[in-house]
């Protein structure tokens, strides 16, 4: 398990908290897993090992995002998985885009998110998810937030995708704030902690043990195993009242 780190200042409280989706609230690795083992059966290729498609769709997905013209997420998903399956010496069919991204959308929160969410509500903190997606797409994950999300601001509206910048610069316009006025929680490094970094905002990186790797010359506000651990490292801040159950309350 991740060992909790944080960096020394955590600076006052900041008035939005903005969220990655898929990793971070939203159990990406658990669902795309199942998305591409249901593509496989349907290709009668089951036996192939799921995470060889995933490594090569991954590597084309994100090619494609900061490669000229910028294409909508389910057109670039369609491009990179009919490149992935070639790769494999399997057949693409017009269907498999939906399959892929019809998923995506049904993957469910991790057990911690919405309660973490609506304790961060209560507290009055304004809660706002960056994503590199369509917002048609994360329609459904978002749906199952328990209506704790305030905006969605989605690589679909800003032209861009991470780790373009553009996408952040569209997100913090559209919600009136300057980087000292935000705090980003996170599940990718290669992601949203390369803009941290280069933009200047503080950022929690959330590591669930995937093996994503950190980056060498940045470290984020905290390191936390799971989203509930920002509770008791907003309480230390002084961001949030102690709860009753909270050891700092005692």
């Amino acid at each position: 398990m991740t060992t909790p780190t944080t960096a020394p200042s955590a600076g006052d409280r900041p008035r939005w908290l903005t969220f990655d989706c898929y990793g971070t609230l939203i159990q990406w690795d658990e669902g795309l897993q199942a998305a591409v083992r249901r593509l496989l059966q349907a290709k009668q290729a089951d036996g192939l090992d799921p995470a060889r498609l995933i490594a090569r769709y991954d590597h084309h997905e994100h090619a494609l995002e900061q490669t000229p013209p910028h294409r909508s997420f389910r057109e670039l998903a369609g491009l990179a998985l009919e490149r992935a399956l070639g790769e494999l010496g399997l057949p693409a069919a017009p269907g498999d885009v939906r399959v892929l991204t019809d998923g995506i959308g049904a993957m469910p929160p991790f057990p911690e998110v919405v309660p973490t969410l609506q304790r961060l509500k209560a507290a009055g903190f304004r809660l706002c998810i960056v994503s590199n997606t369509d917002d048609a797409v994360i329609a459904g994950n978002v749906a199952q937030l328990g209506g704790c999300i305030d905006r969605v601001v989605t690589a679909q509206q800003a032209g861009a995708y991470k780790p373009d910048r553009r996408l952040f610069d569209h997100a913090h316009r559209q919600l009136g704030v300057g980087l000292d006025e935000v705090l980003h929680v996170c599940a990718s490094p290669h992601l949203d902690l390369v803009v941290a970094r280069d933009l200047g905002f503080r950022c929690v990186w959330i590591d669930r043990g995937t093996g994503r790797q950190p980056l060498p010359d940045y470290t984020p506000l905290a390191v936390l195993p799971t989203l509930d651990r920002l509770l008791p490292l907003f309480e230390r801040f002084g961001w949030i009242e102690p709860s009753p159950a909270s050891p700092s309350a005692a």
